[in-house]
């Protein structure tokens, strides 16, 4: 009996679903069985963290269902790639339940996406939160709403002004954003609080670097520190944190801040999964060439914010394509078309695509923009940014949501409701990214090698 090929794809993000989207539409039922290995069955629209952190957006309406369409026919198996063995062509899965199950493949699709990148900076996981799942969103909503009661049912003075202050490391889109969404979410939720000074609420936004977002250039960057300056986000550049406690972070410039609040947004490494492989990286990205094959193993692929993809628009044959959704949408539409050319024994293309720009959304009619190279500020540049946001949302039911949810935002204000993580063991960025779980190249050989038998 001739077996159809097998094809399985890692990661459920902009480029694994759009890889897997593709596969389903081009591909014929009996050409091949399509696999997609994700703990969660639903892509995460993650530029819109922070609106769901800061209560704009609600969470479902940026987690776009797998499961929803009926005419789709790719198996899910719920879990986490932990190791591949790539000559063995064998993937090895922790499912959600814990149990390991191997995974045979003849092509594959590597894109794990990535991490929170993280420091040896003492007490960080353990007293920082994260901004990088659905999760950490939601909670982060919920443990700053929960600091304004706390506060306002101290009648300690220190105990107030620590529970008032917030601190965001990290400069870039995530980090500047996530600063700019929670500071309009308390300073609109303090009004609801007579026993509370506003002055005691201070947001500041740290970042190592001499220049907040500098892939916006100066002029923009500027705009966007102006407008977080006005809004007395106090930012620091040049700045890091020294250690994180409990109840205060100590930056590098010698500063202690009390606070009960640390978010970190300091960055992105690719997914630990590409650790296992044993295969050359760039920068911690797995090396790819400009067809996103993996060079000396045929049937492997790998893209999006795991894989140096080289950026072949720029013209300079080092560069590599930035880990952002509008690569990696495209990325995987490019993938699906070379994995239907392998398998039809036709040409693969390469990936070329050149960047349309970049948005920033800073809350309300504050916006810095910048499509095509042409800079914008404010509610033209707000404009811009949610449009470009709701057009690449993957479904008419995700884009009424979110529309929905910005006019009940624009037309009622914010709700400060918070739904009860705080009762139960407090939860920082070690609890929500795994990072510990993954094989060594080592552990995934002896893995199958134990798990081999004559039979198979």
């Amino acid at each position: 009996m001739v077996t159809r090929p097998r094809i399985l794809v890692v990661g459920a993000g902009f480029a694994g679903v759009a890889c897997v989207r593709r596969l389903e539409r081009k591909l014929s039922p009996g050409e091949a069985d399509i696999t997609l290995v994700t703990p969660s069955a639903y892509q995460l629209y993650l530029p819109l963290l922070p609106q769901v952190a800061s209560g704009v957006l609600t969470p479902q309406s940026i987690a776009v269902s797998l499961r929803r369409s009926e005419k789709y026919r790719t198996r899910i198996i719920p879990g986490g790639a932990i190791g591949v063995d790539l000559k063995a062509k064998v993937c090895v899965i922790r499912t959600i339940t814990d149990k390991i199950v191997d995974e045979p493949y003849d092509y594959i699709v590597l894109a794990p996406g990535s991490v929170t990148r993280t420091f040896d900076i003492p007490g960080l996981t353990d007293h920082a939160f994260g901004m990088k799942t659905l999760a950490e969103a939601a909670y982060i909503r919920d443990h700053v709403i929960t600091q304004l009661d706390l506060a306002d049912a101290s009648d300690d003075p220190a105990e107030r002004a620590s529970r008032l202050q917030f601190v965001v490391v990290g400069g870039g889109y995530a980090g500047t954003e996530t600063a700019a969404c929670l500071q309009r979410l308390t300073h609109s939720a303090v009004k609801r609080y007579p026993r509370l000074d506003p002055s005691l609420i201070k947001w500041h936004l740290i970042d190592i670097a001499p220049k907040l977002m500098p892939e916006l250039g100066d002029k923009l960057g500027r705009s966007a520190q102006e407008i977080l300056g006005r809004r007395g986000i106090e930012i620091s550049l040049g700045v890091s944190i020294e250690k994180a406690g409990p109840e205060e972070v100590s930056f590098t410039d010698g500063r202690v801040v009390p606070t009960h609040t640390l978010i970190w947004t300091a960055g992105v490494v690719a997914s630990p999964l590409i650790g296992t492989l044993g295969a050359e990286t760039v920068r911690g990205r797995l090396a790819v060439d400009a067809k996103m094959n993996l060079p000396g193993h045929d049937g492997v692929f790998a893209l999006g914010d795991a894989a140096a993809v080289p950026d072949r628009a720029k013209g300079d044959e080092n560069a590599i394509c930035p880990p952002t959704a509008q690569h990696a949408m495209r990325q995987g539409k490019r993938v699906a078309d070379n994995v239907i050319a392998t398998l039809r024994n036709q040409p693969q293309r390469p990936y070329v695509h050149k960047d349309l720009g970049l948005v920033v959304d800073l809350g309300g009619k504050d916006a810095v923009s910048k499509p095509l190279g042409i800079e914008l500020r404010g509610v033209p540049a707000q404009i811009v940014a949610r449009g470009y946001h709701w057009s690449a949302l993957r479904t008419n039911v995700a884009k009424t949501r979110v529309l929905t949810n910005w006019t009940l935002n624009a037309i009622a204000g914010d709700d400060f409701v918070r739904t009860g993580f705080q009762a139960r063991r407090p939860a920082k960025l070690k609890d929500f990214e795994h990072t510990n779980r993954y094989m060594t190249p080592e552990q995934v050989r002896a893995h199958l090698a134990r798990t081999d038998s004559p039979e198979q």
